[in-house]
């Protein structure tokens, strides 16, 4: 990897504060990311950018390339000249802390329907240039992605295997049907990812600018209800008779879980994707590193052998394992792309042959130190055991507890644990000691979810898997980004020599 040793902040958009319910990529952006640069630090990593679908999850989307139109900023479209000081001043009160999903797209659908109507009505002959030539170059995803939206929306919001089987099996004449008759609504959806690339596109830059990359998010899996999927049923595990996934995703039994997890996304036909020379994958990686600098692939030993559970099945005891091309897919990839700027996500018990498929790419791994104390002194994400520096080392991630709530829930003798280790605390709380030990350790790269620089408890907690609500909503106040929290970050990145 071509970094040098560094640190950086874990936080998604969506937890900006903003009046608008949701975070987004106004000015709130903009002064997080000088809040990075002031505490010393050079990477910002975010969750999966796409639009939303079940469960407001980032990692279940409508789309693999388009980006999340919650995301866009009402005050930037203000500036834009797209929304009025009236449309966006007749907002109501949002809570600050988390998102009301209702809400917000109830709200901020309203506002980017007016923007839509202003653009059509007074946009000039070069900002519709400049729309078209959007439109063109991303045509490859763009067209699918903006007939499959307006098509969920003409059936009420349900997903493509309960349409008509004209239009769920991509009949031309039914095609050509839809999308004459849904044409505005069609550009309404282009019109949404032009603004959200718009405004992705000048925060990038100015996040570079100040000398700070963006690592982005990659699943591994993509939503069954996505247009991916619609419009490329032939490498994804599908039944005929009902479109339904034949094979689905999901991890088997283990220490955590009785029962496995069911994921329920179709797995793909590897086999298919391989013939067409992993082309889908190619355009999604080309895609990704478009709006990002790095990327970590979630549920990396995935490419290597995969838990494939059969249609109908509850849980995932009942699965299979299954081999993934994975060499074949990452020499294609950089034999197209060049030099992958990938991190390899390996957490779990892995397998001989994913380790060295991870190896051989040189991809980084990672270590969270939640997992370092439980066991013996020969753990795996304790410090001292890391074999190279080529690694990311993490207090927690987005998956995690933070670590005050992750620390409070240990038994006394589980605390003591901790403390021995760390010789004690070295002040400042549990969160700051355990950034201070990532930050000491080997690992070239270090990252830690905002909420353990602010210290805050379980109540910040972004995902809980398994639970199927109330995700994702967490959302951080403007004023908790102090000069002192920002002042103590630097202090201690440059004391371990990541500045």
């Amino acid at each position: 990897m071509p970094l040098s040793r560094a640190s950086g902040i874990l936080l998604h958009p969506t937890s900006f504060p903003s009046p608008f319910g949701i975070g987004d990529l106004g000015q709130e952006a903009y002064n997080f990311v000088n809040f990075l640069k002031n505490s010393g630090q050079k990477i910002w990593q975010t969750l999966p950018l796409g639009p939303t679908g079940f469960g407001n999850s980032p990692y279940q989307s409508y789309s693999a390339m388009a980006g999340n139109p919650l995301l866009i900023s009402p005050d930037k479209l203000k500036d834009e000249g797209w929304l009025s000081e009236e449309d966006i001043s007749n907002v109501p009160e949002f809570l600050k802390d988390k998102v009301d999903f209702d809400l917000v797209v109830q709200i901020k659908g309203s506002l980017l329907k007016t923007a839509y109507q202003n653009f059509q009505k007074d946009a000039s002959k070069k900002e519709k240039e400049a729309f078209d030539k959007f439109c063109n170059s991303k045509a490859f995803w763009l067209d699918n992605y903006a007939l499959y939206m307006a098509l969920k929306d003409a059936h009420e919001g349900a997903s493509w295997h309960l349409w008509d089987q004209d239009i769920a099996h991509r009949q031309p004449a039914a095609l050509a049907e839809w999308q004459q008759r849904l044409a505005d609504e069609i550009q309404y959806h282009k019109f949404l990812q032009y603004l959200f690339f718009q405004q992705w596109y000048k925060l990038k830059n100015y996040t570079n600018e100040q000398g700070i990359i963006i690592f982005g998010d990659l699943p591994i899996y993509v939503a069954h209800d996505s247009a991916d999927v619609w419009a490329n049923p032939e490498i994804f595990s599908l039944d005929s008779g009902t479109n339904e996934p034949f094979l689905m995703s999901g991890v088997p039994p283990d220490y955590f879980s009785e029962t496995g997890q069911l994921w329920g996304n179709p797995v793909y036909q590897w086999d298919k994707l391989e013939q067409q020379g992993f082309y889908w994958w190619i355009q999604r990686i080309q895609s990704l590193l478009d709006i990002v600098d790095l990327i970590r692939i979630d549920h990396f030993r995935g490419l290597v052998g995969y838990w494939a559970v059969p249609r109908g099945e509850t849980t995932a005891k009942n699965g299979k394992w299954m081999t993934a091309p994975g060499e074949a897919l990452f020499n294609t990839i950089k034999e197209k792309l060049g030099t992958l700027p990938i991190i390899a996500e390996d957490l779990g018990v892995l397998t001989s042959d994913v380790e060295q498929l991870r190896d051989k790419f040189e991809f980084p791994g990672m270590k969270i130190l939640h997992f370092a104390f439980d066991s013996d002194s020969n753990n795996p994400y304790l410090p001292y055991n890391y074999n190279s520096t080529n690694w990311v080392i993490y207090t927690g991630t987005h998956d995690n507890n933070t670590t005050v709530g992750w620390f409070n829930k240990r038994s006394p003798e589980e605390k003591e644990r901790v403390y021995r280790f760390l010789g004690g605390s070295w002040g400042n709380g549990i969160h700051w000691d355990l950034i201070r030990l990532a930050m000491s350790s080997v690992a070239y790269m270090a990252i830690f979810p905002l909420q353990d620089i602010l210290g805050l408890g379980e109540e910040a907690i972004m995902n809980q898997p398994g639970l199927p609500n109330g995700n994702w909503s967490w959302r951080y106040l403007s004023e908790m980004l102090t000069s002192d929290i920002s002042d103590r970050l630097k202090g201690v990145t440059d004391i371990y020599g990541r500045t």
